[in-house]
């Protein structure tokens, strides 16, 4: 009785374990179509069945499309009108630049403009300004000074800022009232400004205009005003008037400028 028992305790618990075996395959069978479809994998292209441009046609057959299309035009014209060149106005013809690499041309372009500046044969005269008011001014004229002096020859230096009768001189040489600093001249030759200088240095031939010039020693510096070109006046002390003693009166003093300045008699002419 015992073993027979225990044979229909086996066979109960046989079919607990085939029962549960079964659900769990049922639950987890993915191939159910009832509890866990399917889910359709789509790869690039598309099938036939999907448009992707349904929405751009209807906007292009709408009349809302119509009507964007018409403003697009509008704007394409409405801007190539603009990028053309109108024909109506006449092209202005190219200004000729001047070269600086046919050897007859070089120097002969500037001994062509007639402006000469007689008693400065032996040196080189440069009219500036110290004033940095204007900067493009002021930088021009320091890179034509440093290119200049990099030569070592005898400059003369006319600071138009310290003394208005250096503008004076220059408008009578060269016959204009506005004119552009700086100004330089060479041998007695009117030369140009800074840009006619730094193009003369690149191409070499501001080192042949300047063959011949006395050199300055390689460190002098001016005893009479360190290089400064002016010293105060000695008869005014710089205050521009003094006491006449016939009239009792003060005066203007004639020998400054309007600075109470006077040139420096040993390295200004």
């Amino acid at each position: 009785m015992d073993r027979f028992r225990d044979d229909e305790q086996r066979r109960e618990i046989h079919k607990a374990k085939q029962s549960i075996l079964n659900r769990s395959m049922t639950v987890h069978n993915a191939a159910n179509p009832i509890e866990f479809p399917e889910k359709p994998f789509y790869f690039y292209p598309s099938p036939p069945s999907i448009e992707r441009n349904g929405s751009v046609k209807k906007l292009h057959t709408s009349s809302l499309g119509n009507s964007f299309k018409g403003t697009v035009k509008k704007l394409c014209s409405l801007f190539e009108s603009r990028s053309k060149p109108s024909n109506l106005q006449p092209h202005s013809p190219t200004k000729p630049t001047k070269s600086f690499n046919s050897e007859n041309s070089r120097v002969s372009s500037f001994s062509e403009l007639g402006i000469k500046f007689p008693g400065t044969e032996d040196c080189v005269v440069i009219y500036f300004t110290s004033l940095r008011g204007i900067r493009r001014t002021f930088e021009d004229c320091y890179t034509a000074r440093m290119i200049l002096k990099s030569f070592r020859v005898k400059i003369d230096e006319r600071d138009i800022s310290m003394d208005s009768a250096y503008k004076k001189e220059l408008q009578n040489v060269l016959g204009e009232k506005n004119v552009t600093l700086p100004q330089v001249f060479i041998k007695g030759k009117y030369i140009g400004g800074a840009e006619v200088i730094k193009q003369l240095n690149e191409v070499g031939e501001l080192a042949k205009l300047l063959r011949g010039l006395p050199l300055r020693p390689l460190g002098y510096t001016c005893e009479g005003c360190g290089d400064m070109r002016f010293l105060p006046c000695s008869n005014c002390d710089g205050s521009r008037k003094y006491f006449d003693e016939d009239e009792g009166q003060l005066r203007r003093c004639p020998e400054c400028n309007e600075n109470g300045l006077v040139r420096c008699p040993l390295c200004c002419s």
